[in-house]
């Protein structure tokens, strides 16, 4: 299939701009959209005879929906050959050719699309063709990205739309997307949109005001700043990276980009669903807001089952919901080269100096620990001990004045003062002596500090990444560790900085030094190895100190994810639907709970630290995976 060269937007590059701030319905479209829905299931009518009993514009399209399905029902009868030949032909004149690919396109330079990767492409050309936006969901690593560059391609190359776009993600990942067009379909042009003030206005008034481009590729912050411009286009597509960020459908950005103009949305999220119903309804309402049009029926609609069989039957009529928009695929059911990862828990104890660090925290705050305040205790203390706790579990030099010094010195108590250092201090080493390549992860970029000293001591080549990177250094950085040959042994690298647009699939050890709150920056953080592209198997080691609040804000993390197995999983997993308790931020509660626990233990122990000679890591190994 032939590919015509860039024409540009020429004369017409006002057809481009909206003519009016009234947004219209265009009423084929919706009727269409309604139509095809209804013929998939009946379960839609609930939503769209809800959204059009308080919208009247929706009113009459449906009406005509009902009449035209009623009518003709009563008398049936065989018809004449003139009648079937002429609806055969207003068939043919009316249906519009659909392009299905069995190959990775001609216009995707660079490489080939794999086979699930062409499946997805069809998807996302199918409900374009059905007037629908969507939310591709494949497992991190799978490919999104690629995924939405060729079905761009796809608009501009067989359909002959140019645009505009404009893509909306995280400031982290721009410089990746730029890449990735660059890389598979270097005709489409592209602007990224970043830079002070100044720098911006004058990308705005060249290329963005002149339609210099088809695609935008801006940051969340960028798209809140410079709303008034954006608001002018009528956007062919909207493309949101990292959409669950918008699940709040009441945030200032999730505002902002509903008073966009759009024929069609597209968002993009490895994690589709986190913590409940309402989060699922706010991207499902983003995506058709003529179809989900309140979150209340939603809600009737999904919580009216009381029994478990009701809720196992209501489970399977939202995938049923579901399945036109979203298309989730993991990486075991598609990639069959790739081995599944294997995932530890790595249970350790205290050193003595951190157990004296805890108690003194505990001792600090004791009224708070014993609950002595009641309903005046303020969260925002118990917040702040949860933070000392977690800090001291993961190191006590993490507080100011426990490092011995001055003189500061880089030697063997920067590991035998904490547990966790001791183990990663052996399993390093373990590692070093099999080939292995390893990442490790912590919250903390002073812990990445502790860290990188640590690699220093022990001579070993390192790569480092964190909150306060730059674009540039980030990308040197991941090059450099992935170049054939790179003396690079570790990464380092916080859970949130290091979870969006990096690949690193030259290592086959995660090591998460410390868990976070949002169980889905964890398993981002797991899915930088392991993703396509990865050829050995992926061991993940999760450090967990043992009786502490570590334990607990694991717990809690994992109860999170109930709703994700639930529903997207394809109801691998169907015990309980109550996903609404998770969603919560932690109650007061909850938090001297997390607080009290193991705090006896921690006063009442007299152990000392074995000795780190006397840790046989195996052993360890061994019990902490059958815990796990």
């Amino acid at each position: 299939m032939g590919v015509e060269p860039f024409q540009g937007f020429g004369d017409n590059k006002e057809r481009y701009f909206i003519k009016s701030e009234k947004k219209h319905i265009d009423v084929e479209a919706t009727k269409s959209r309604f139509e095809y829905l209804l013929g998939l299931t009946n379960l839609f009518r609930h939503f769209i005879d809800a959204k059009a009993s308080k919208d009247a514009r929706f009113r009459s399209i449906v009406d005509d929906i009902h009449n035209k399905s009623n009518s003709g029902t009563t008398v049936r009868r065989r018809k004449t050959e003139k009648e079937e030949d002429a609806e055969l032909l207003n068939d043919e004149v009316s249906t519009a050719s659909i392009t299905e690919f069995t190959e990775s396109p001609g216009y995707v330079h660079n490489g080939k699309l794999r086979p699930y990767q062409i499946q997805g492409l069809n998807w996302l050309i199918g409900l374009h063709e059905n007037n629908l936006s969507g939310i591709l969901a494949d497992e991190m690593g799978l490919g999104k990205t690629l995924q939405t560059i060729s079905f761009i391609g796809y608009l501009r190359f067989i359909k002959h739309i140019n645009g505009p776009h404009i893509v909306i993600t995280p400031k982290s990942t721009l410089d990746n997307w730029a890449r990735e067009f660059n890389r598979w379909i270097p005709d489409i042009k592209v602007l990224v949109i970043q830079g002070d003030k100044d720098e911006r206005y004058q990308l705005l008034q060249e290329k963005v005001m002149t339609c210099e481009f088809d695609v935008i590729i801006a940051s969340y912050e960028i798209v809140i700043r410079e709303k008034s411009t954006f608001k002018k286009f009528d956007w062919e597509y909207i493309i949101i990276d990292e959409a669950h960020r918008i699940k709040n459908e009441e945030s200032l950005l999730s505002q902002i980009i509903r008073m966009f103009h759009s024929k069609n949305r597209l968002l993009i999220t490895g994690t589709p669903l986190q913590n409940n119903l309402k989060e699922l309804w706010a991207l499902l309402n983003f995506i058709l807001p003529d179809v989900f049009g309140d979150s209340e029926s939603f809600d009737d609609w999904f919580t009216k089952g009381e029994t478990g069989e009701d809720q196992e039957d209501l489970v399977g009529q939202l995938h049923k919901v579901l399945k036109p928009f979203l298309l989730r695929r993991i990486k075991a059911d598609v990639e069959k080269s790739l081995l599944p990862k294997q995932e530890m828990n790595v249970y350790t104890k205290m050193s003595d100096m951190q157990r004296k660090w805890y108690q003194k925290i505990l001792e600090k705050d004791i009224d708070a620990v014993n609950g002595a305040n009641g309903k005046r205790e303020s969260k925002t203390r118990l917040l702040n001990i949860v933070m000392q706790l977690r800090k001291c579990c993961n190191h006590p030099y993490l507080f100011d004045g426990a490092e011995p010094g001055p003189p500061y010195t880089t030697d063997e108590h920067l590991v035998y003062n904490s547990q966790k250092m001791i183990i990663l201090d052996k399993l390093l080493k373990k590692f070093k002596r099999e080939g292995s390549r390893v990442l490790i992860f912590s919250q903390m970029s002073r812990m990445l500090d502790i860290l990188e000293d640590y690699c220093y001591f022990r001579e070993f080549k390192y790569c480092r990444i964190d909150g306060q990177t730059d674009h540039v250094d980030r990308i040197n950085a991941i090059d450099e560790y992935n170049k054939p040959g790179s003396d690079k042994f570790v990464f380092l690298l916080t859970t949130r900085a290091g979870g969006l647009g990096i690949n690193l699939t030259t290592a086959d050890i995660v090591i998460l030094f410390d868990s976070d709150w949002n169980p889905q920056a964890d398993l981002q953080a797991m899915d930088r190895a392991h993703r396509i592209g990865q050829t050995k198997q992926v061991k993940v080691f999760r450090f967990i100190t043992e009786n502490a609040i570590e334990e607990k804000v694991l717990e809690r993390a994992t109860q999170k994810l109930r709703l994700d197995q639930l529903v997207i999983q394809q109801g691998r997993n169907t015990a309980g639907l109550d996903g609404q308790q998770s969603s919560k931020a932690a109650s007061k509660n909850e938090l001297i709970d997390m607080i009290q626990f193991g705090a006896a233990d921690v006063f009442e122990s007299k152990d000392k630290t074995v000795p780190e000679e006397d840790i046989d890591i195996e052993e360890l190994l061994k019990s902490s995976e059958s815990k796990t």
